[in-house]
């Protein structure tokens, strides 16, 4: 682990914090103007973005530049699509289910409970999530074939989330879909394409670190923890419980993979 700029890394998760806390804070004001925090969605690639472009301009000087480069062009594409995605799709909608439900259990002030269950557990999530992000600034020397085999993985992820949502908005826009189960395209061959897309991104982006063992071992806590948010916890499970009870819903989870894409399983 000799070579890594441990003291400029350090100061590097300050300034990532600052940032995730910033967006989070900002989006808060926003939220209760408005009196709608679904917005807090739109925030969560929003953050990523900022950690990694803040982390850039910190990481001048240390790192190798064309990895600097490439890590956060990767992350803020990444963010602000999906920034962009969640923003058009909840426009005109009221307050998401979800916040309904939690925050009618607030003991006390909503906002405030809101606030601290909501808004502060995501920025220090998306500083978690981050430390690739950041770790990968600061890695020096020539990019290796971990760098490339990390954005073929990010790739394959953006290919699954950005179609696989575009696949899901054109099936709902068609009325004569109403209440049916979307299995086709992409969720004919996983219930999930855009959280298997989101596995690919951080663990795409984790490779971008692996060229310093130093920046691997720091920073690998970030593609475990999303993929266990993506597969148990607040992803594939709390999804499925709320789609288990539509007609349909039973033999397209018996024929199409939970997580990991593969061909549909033939009926019969």
């Amino acid at each position: 682990m000799n070579g890594f700029p441990w003291a400029a890394f350090a100061q590097n998760l300050a300034y990532a914090a600052a940032a995730a806390l910033t967006v989070m804070l900002v989006t808060f004001a926003v939220a209760v103007r408005k009196g709608l925090h679904r917005v807090v969605d739109v925030a969560w690639g929003v953050g990523f973005t900022a950690v990694a472009l803040v982390s850039f301009l910190a990481s001048a000087g240390e790192g190798d530049e064309g990895r600097r480069l490439l890590v956060t062009a990767l992350t803020a594409v990444w963010g602000l699509r999906l920034a962009a995605h969640i923003a058009w799709r909840g426009r005109g909608h009221g307050e998401d289910p979800r916040y309904d439900a939690m925050l009618a259990k607030a003991p006390g002030n909503r906002d405030l409970y809101a606030l601290r269950m909501v808004y502060l557990l995501q920025g220090a999530l998306v500083w978690l999530v981050s430390l690739p992000v950041q770790a990968a600034q600061y890695v020096s020397g020539p990019l290796s074939g971990f760098v490339w085999a990390g954005v073929v993985l990010w790739a394959v992820g953006m290919f699954f989330e950005t179609v696989g949502d575009f696949q899901l908005a054109r099936f709902k826009a068609d009325p004569a879909n109403r209440g049916r189960i979307m299995d086709r395209g992409l969720w004919s061959w996983t219930r999930h394409p855009n959280y298997f897309g989101d596995f690919c991104v951080w663990w795409g982006l984790f490779l971008l670190a692996c060229d310093s063992g130093a920046a691997a071992a720091v920073s690998a806590v970030s593609p475990l923890v999303m993929s266990f948010l993506l597969v148990n916890g607040s992803g594939k499970p709390m999804l499925e419980r709320h789609m288990a009870e539509r007609p349909g819903f039973a033999e397209y989870r018996a024929r199409t993979s939970g997580f990991f894409p593969r061909p549909p399983k033939r009926s019969g």
